[in-house]
């Protein structure tokens, strides 16, 4: 997966729109859309930076899991 496949399928996740994810994250608005149309590529490390705290801070909206393990819990 690309970098602005990987950036777009996290913010998705979210549930996120791109203002709302920018704001969260403090990343410039004018970044994030370059990412995403491939203009520019974000650094490996953000992006793992950023799923990981997406994943981990109960970030992602129901019923996605970013492609990760799917684990149920009771």
């Amino acid at each position: 997966m690309d970098c602005k496949e990987k950036i777009r399928e996290l913010r998705e996740s979210t549930g996120l729109t791109r203002k709302e994810f920018c704001q969260l994250f403090q990343i410039p608005y004018r970044t994030v859309t370059e990412w995403e149309l491939g203009n520019r590529h974000a650094p490996e490390y953000v992006l793992r930076l950023l799923e990981y705290y997406i994943k981990n801070e109960g970030l992602m909206k129901n019923g996605s899991n970013g492609g990760g393990d799917n684990e149920e819990t009771n």
